[in-house]
């Protein structure tokens, strides 16, 4: 199984040195949302009325609520804000590639549909930290992947809170990068990869400045004034950890802390200093020699071909966008977004597997799925094959699936065809297409032209399906 997965992934068309880079648009958000259920729409924070949409969105959220019930029950269901991104972003053709939670922390990473077969390597672990690292109250969760050959990786985090806590904040930086390693070789750690992204609630504070120049710098946005003590900022200057990492300038208000749905900074008897708590920062890997030892157990190879083309294939990062969204009062922060340009040159422009709907579908016969090995690919008995409604909002959204290996033909060494139920087939028809997930890269690596699926003519004339009434909405809700 390895030396086919190393064939596999050794196989993959490079594109020639002289082809051109692509621009991708990769958008960040970090939210402490307090505990709070989720606002009516997140339109306004995922600028969705904006003309260019980007390729990825990676929201971070810290403090979803994790009472033991509330926990349990989302680990079996996706949590209330999960639920929402998935079902604001799923029509507009985004689809949940990967999450992960640990108690209040929860990272989401979602891609167009047209990406997702050249996004691979998916990994995600999670550090605590809170209580001497037994609980999971503080620390950070993180996800890595391979976005056309490049890799990336994103931790979201929430440090300890409170004035006094600057250096341990760093201390617990240190330690969640030393912690968190990955299933692979090359680039077990998160600094080994060649884009990272480190956001969340900091909680770093202003210091020395009294409440009342603070609050008068923000009134007249005067923000700059406040840089040079902010503690973020000041250790960067002292800690060569952080200097690895960019950020934009500071050019809004405060994010903490603020009466819930207002923009009145806290009126309580605490009166809560101002402070930039929540952040976004990135490091773009230097270019390097290629590493001179090979990996020999044949995991995740992708991370080698990158290392060994790092100078053919460049990447470029630049942020156009660094700002809080005010207009959200659920909590006391105000969410942080950050918007960059992603340009890089693919590794490979080709599917590992193409896969087509043939002839007519509908639930009234069986049905046929031809699909293409376009790679050597390392193929398994626990690969599948999965029928999905346009507009799906994760690789779990499936109305049915077939395994591979089941009622297999092969017509060659490199293409085949399987056949699903009529049975497993819904009876309204509607707009679908198909995707092939591999089992041994945790991935979808082909995805099928959108095809019809018909109305059951049997379930017409029977009576169980009204004539002319299309689309999958019930057979998906029930």
């Amino acid at each position: 199984m390895e030396e086919a997965l190393s064939r596999a992934l050794n196989s993959v068309t490079l594109e020639p040195k002289d082809s051109k880079m692509d621009t991708f648009g990769l958008y960040v958000v970090t939210w402490n949302v307090g505990t709070a259920e989720p606002p009516e729409d997140v339109n306004s924070l995922l600028q969705l009325s904006s003309p260019k949409k980007p390729d990825l969105y990676v929201i971070g959220l810290q403090e979803v609520k994790a009472a033991p019930l509330k926990f349990v029950a989302d680990l079996a269901f996706e949590d209330s804000w999960s639920q929402l991104f998935m079902s604001t972003l799923a029509p507009l053709g985004y689809i949940k590639v990967s999450s992960i939670r640990m108690q209040g922390l929860l990272l989401l990473f979602f891609s167009k549909l047209e990406h997702i077969p050249f996004i691979r390597d998916i990994q995600v672990t999670y550090t605590r930290t809170g209580l001497y690292g037994y609980w999971g109250n503080k620390g950070g969760v993180s996800i890595r992947l391979s976005f056309y050959g490049h890799m990336l990786c994103f931790l979201n985090c929430h440090l300890t809170a409170h004035m006094n806590y600057a250096s341990q904040r760093v201390d617990e930086f240190e330690y969640i990068l030393d912690a968190q390693t990955f299933d692979t070789k090359n680039m077990p750690h998160i600094l080994d990869h060649k884009v990272v992204f480190w956001f969340g609630d900091l909680n770093f504070r202003i210091e020395d400045h009294g409440m009342l120049f603070v609050r008068n710098c923000v009134t007249s946005q005067r923000f700059s004034l406040l840089w040079p003590k902010d503690q973020l900022t000041m250790m960067k200057q002292k800690e060569a950890i952080l200097q690895k990492f960019e950020e934009g300038p500071l050019d809004f208000q405060p994010t903490y802390k603020f009466d819930l749905h207002s923009d009145n900074y806290d009126t309580s008897g605490k009166k809560r200093k101002p402070a930039w708590c929540d952040r976004i920062l990135w490091q773009v890997k230097p270019k390097s020699s290629p590493p001179e030892d090979t990996n020999e157990d044949g995991h995740n190879e992708e991370e080698q071909l990158e290392g060994e083309h790092a100078n053919e294939f460049p990447l470029k990062m630049t942020q156009e966008y660094y700002t809080s969204k005010m207009e959200y009062g659920v909590s006391d922060h105000k969410p942080v977004i950050g918007v960059f340009r992603l340009e890089l040159r693919k590794m490979y422009e080709t599917p590992l597997v193409q896969v087509s709907a043939e002839g007519e579908w509908s639930a009234d016969f069986e049905a046929l799925i031809t699909y293409r090995l376009l790679q050597s690919f390392p193929s398994s008995a626990w690969d599948w094959i999965g029928l999905y409604k346009v507009g799906f909002k994760s690789v779990s959204d499936y109305i049915t699936y077939t395994w591979v290996k089941d009622d297999q033909v092969s017509l060659d060494d490199e293409l085949f065809q399987v056949y699903v139920n009529k049975d497993e087939i819904p009876v309204r028809g509607g707009e679908c297409v198909l995707c092939y997930f591999s089992s041994n890269l945790q991935c979808i690596v082909g995805i099928s032209q959108p095809f019809k699926v018909q109305e059951s003519r049997a379930a017409i004339e029977e009576g169980l399906v009204p004539e002319n009434i299309n689309g999958l909405d019930e057979t998906v809700a029930s």
